[in-house]
């Protein structure tokens, strides 16, 4: 990753402790809990590819059960949601209850997604709770907005897209480049 879009994400430290977050030692501050909500796939492998950022802060994953997401977080805490969540309003309902489980148990500082359906109910949530929301656009996504991404669009508090079109959709989105 290009290390401008490492500086731009971590604004997003910044933004959870309402502070400038060090590395945790300090004895005035606590160290940065960060919740990474995403489905499998695409939205999963661009969290991941922002690992230059998040490796430093404790945090806690959450994405559905699949093969890749056990391999690939396998060291990591991991929480699995439930899917499908396209037109699925049980695993909507499951999603939310989940989603206000782990914010109580959890308490990050700030949750951040790639979308899809899952990033809904744990924006909303956190939105109700004070917690601080960052969503990515997905990359794949230049022309047309996405479901998730109109949802979450007013109630995030940073809002960053992956290429300078879509800030059509997103006016108020800040370009950080691809991830991918």
């Amino acid at each position: 990753m290009a290390s401008g879009r490492v500086d731009t994400l971590d604004v997003t430290s910044r933004i959870a402790s309402g502070a400038v977050c060090g590395d945790g030692d300090s004895q005035d501050s606590k160290p940065v809990t960060i919740l990474l909500v995403g489905s499998s796939g695409g939205h999963l492998a661009q969290l991941y590819a922002a690992r230059a950022w998040w490796e430093g802060f404790d945090r806690v994953w959450v994405t559905f059960d699949s093969a890749e997401a056990r391999s690939l977080l396998r060291s990591e805490r991991l929480i699995r949601a439930f899917h499908p969540t396209t037109r699925n309003i049980p695993n909507l309902l499951r999603n939310t209850w989940l989603a206000w489980k782990v914010l109580r148990e959890v308490r990050p500082d700030v949750v951040v997604s790639t979308g899809a359906g899952v990033a809904f109910p744990f924006f909303l949530l956190s939105r109700l709770h004070g917690i601080k929301t960052v969503y990515v656009e997905v990359y794949d996504r230049v022309d047309t907005p996405t479901l998730t991404g109109r949802l979450c669009y007013p109630i995030s508090d940073l809002f960053l897209l992956q290429w300078e079109e879509q800030r059509r959709s997103y006016p108020k989105g800040i370009v950080i480049g691809p991830l991918l």
